[in-house]
Order: structure tokens, then sequence, then C-alpha cells
């Protein structure tokens, strides 16, 4: 394989990635070709000790999505870093992603009902005192901030257990795709060639 197509099979395998973040990658690998030619080497045999460029980039994409999920910890970091994980193939989707869609389903289910108990509550708050609520206004705006609670309560639960979840994904796949494909740690054949000029 020629400098060229390992280079432009590496920027197709980074798109999705921030422009700076695909561009200094890049960089990276270019100067690695630098550095392995200037010490006599041939393109190909510099891209064949790199390893596979598309994997490769399966690999920082997926390092990524983890790096952001780590800093964010938001919704949408959540799910990027899901994906990459499953895009590395690391893990057993034919068993595990059932499994987790269940598990998201119900985690879903969950709070959607928190949405509408939450709702409800405010219904019975503002209508329950003009609209005859057994044991008066005052029973029905208790019942109605007691319902809103329960719900804030079963919300701030969820996105606790949201959270353990995205990282025991992220765990799980960090420790199953290491055990059979080192992804992080350069084997014999795809040390770097700077390293191995070294």
């Amino acid at each position: 394989m020629t400098r060229a197509d390992f280079i432009n099979r590496l920027k197709d395998g980074l798109v999705g990635l921030p422009t700076t973040t695909a561009n200094d990658i890049v960089a990276d690998y270019q100067t690695h070709f630098d550095d392995g030619i200037a010490a006599g080497r041939s393109e190909a045999e510099v891209a064949e000790a790199l390893g596979d460029p598309v994997r490769l980039a399966r690999e920082l994409k997926a390092e990524a999505g983890i790096q952001r999920w780590h800093q964010e910890k938001n919704p949408s970091a959540a799910a990027g870093a899901v994906f990459a994980v499953l895009g590395l193939g690391a893990l057993d989707i034919l068993i595990l992603l059932p499994i987790l869609m269940g598990v998201v389903g119900t985690v879903f289910g969950f709070f959607i009902a928190a949405v509408a108990l939450f709702v409800c509550g405010g219904v019975i708050m503002v209508a329950g005192p003009f609209a005859g609520f057994p044991g008066g206004p005052i029973a029905a705006i208790l019942m109605g901030l007691g319902l809103m609670a329960g719900a804030v309560f079963i919300a701030a639960l969820l996105a606790i257990f949201t959270i353990w979840l995205v990282n025991g994904v992220v765990w799980f796949a960090r420790l199953h795709y290491r055990l059979l494909k080192p992804a992080l740690e350069p084997t014999p054949a795809q040390t770097p060639v700077s390293e191995a000029s070294a």
C-alpha cells in the first residue's frame, strides 16, 4: 500500500471526528511515513508496519468518543461513546445489543413514566383546588407537589443509572477488545516506524 492510499483510507475512516482532531491524527501518520522513508524504508513497508488504516481509524474514533464521554457526561456524548464502541466490533453485537436495547427501552419507559407523573402532579396541584379534590385545596396542592417530587426523584435515579450503564459498556468494551485484539497497544508487526527506527 502506498502512502497516499494509507492516508486516504485513514481520512475516510476518521470522518465524523472534529476536523482539527482528524488533521492532527493524519499529520502524526504523515510523520511516521517521513521518519520511515528517512530511515530507508519503502512506503509499503511503513504502511505494513503501521497496520490497517481502517482499523486504526475505528480505534481512534472509539477512543475519542470515550474521552468525550468522560469529559462531558451528556446524552450526546453517551450516545457517541456507545456507537463508537459498537463500531469497533469489540462487543459481541448479536448477544449484547439485544440485552442493551432491552435495558435502554426499560430506562426510556421509566423516563416517560416520570415525565407523565410530573405532569399529573402539576395538573392536580393547579386544577385540584378548583375541582373539588377530596380533602380540600391544601390536600390537592400537597398531593400534586408529592407526585412532582416523586417524578424528580425517579428521573434523578434514572440519570445515575444511565451514567453507570454507559460507563459499564465502555469498561466492558475496552476490556473485551483488549483481550481479543489490543487496540491501543501496538503489536510487533504494527510498531510505528518512528519507534522501530529509534
